[in-house]
């Protein structure tokens, strides 16, 4: 049951990505950058708590779970070590991720070789 959640929560989080695309005029990096403060905004104010509670990797893997991941390490640190932590926390709460990233892009960058779009 887990994994349908999952699955049912983050493909919504999808859809609504796609119709944005679909029927708005915004560009996809700005509908990506949206998704990620939206999370920022409704994980500082404990909104996406109760959301990733229930719908799992379904609400953390999407953007708006790397948001939420961003508020909820600035908040710790703060927390923590004080006003310092609000530059710190998010990095330090989303350095595995951010890692993985750059890694996975990498060895894509030795298996392909980009070609020009015309």
């Amino acid at each position: 049951m887990e994994y349908l959640k999952a699955f049912i929560f983050g493909g919504l989080l999808c859809v609504i990505g796609q119709i944005l695309i679909d029927k708005t005029k915004l560009t996809p990096a700005r509908i990506l950058v949206s998704y990620v403060v939206v999370g920022v905004f409704l994980g500082a104010i404990g909104l996406y708590e109760p959301f990733v509670k229930y719908a799992g990797a379904g609400a953390t893997v999407p953007l708006t779970g790397f948001g939420y991941n961003l508020a909820k390490g600035v908040k710790e640190a703060v927390k923590e070590t004080g006003l310092l932590g609000a530059f710190t926390g998010g990095l330090k709460s989303c350095a595995g991720g951010i890692a993985a990233a750059i890694f996975a892009g990498l060895i894509v960058s030795f298996l392909f070789k980009a070609k020009d779009k015309s």
